[in-house]
């Protein structure tokens, strides 16, 4: 089992054809600014399906969302994707791929979006001695700012891949979650770490927290999360 979390770096490996794959959690983030202190917890999901030697097809969403300063709750829009490994890494060379989704206005209450808002991901790993490894990823995307107005903005993040033991793996990672002006939300950027323990062949628990490193970003953010293959 190969998840996409939880850090925020995707990587290239793809499900096999006719394979899929679930990946859940449970998130919350804490934030403090101008004396208030705002807390979200919401339930992030990836469904993951193998269509063919190098395509699976992707569904994903920040699920049930509910916030405290100010008061909200609702449902995460749904972004649609597939992902292309375009070169199958090895020890010589990395492996590559591309990520395409495509956030759709489906969610509810203060988490609906406005419109299709695409984004194109690249996706890098290498595999390192002694069972590290080093995955990178940078990509557009396209959002709404507060005034309703599309944005382009970018992301980058670089995450290192730790052996601890035979079933379980550490990371360390920094991610520009949002590459963008102030006026549409600013630099997203966090420091993360976190665990997976690979249970089984089909099955992961992992955790992860991550922090702020800037004034755009919430201060605190911790998952806990379940993937399983079948």
């Amino acid at each position: 089992i190969s998840p996409d979390r939880p850090d925020f770096t995707n990587g290239p490996d793809v499900m096999a054809a006719g394979r899929f794959q679930l990946e859940t959690s449970g998130a919350w983030q804490r934030d403090r600014a101008d004396g208030v202190t705002t807390r979200l917890r919401s339930t992030p999901t990836l469904l993951r399906l193998g269509v063919g030697h190098a395509l699976e097809l992707r569904l994903e969403t920040e699920g049930a969302l509910r916030q405290s300063n100010p008061d909200a709750s609702g449902r995460g829009d749904i972004a649609l994707g597939a992902k292309w490994r375009m070169q199958e890494g090895d020890e010589v060379r990395p492996g590559m791929g591309w990520l395409l989704e495509v956030q759709t206005p489906t969610g509810s209450g203060a988490y609906k979006g406005h419109g299709l808002r695409p984004a194109l991901d690249f996706l890098v790993q290498w595999q390192l001695p002694a069972g590290w490894s080093l995955g990178t990823m940078a990509g557009v995307f396209v959002g709404r700012n507060p005034a309703d107005q599309r944005y382009t903005a970018a992301l980058a993040s670089a995450s290192l891949g730790i052996p601890v033991s035979d079933k379980l793996h550490a990371f360390a990672e920094v991610a520009g979650q949002q590459l963008a002006s102030r006026r549409n939300g600013g630099n997203v950027v966090t420091l993360g770490t976190g665990l997976a323990w690979q249970v089984t062949d089909d099955a992961q628990l992992d955790t992860a927290v991550f922090r702020g490193l800037n004034h755009d970003t919430p201060d605190w953010a911790w998952t806990a999360g379940l993937s399983l293959r079948f």
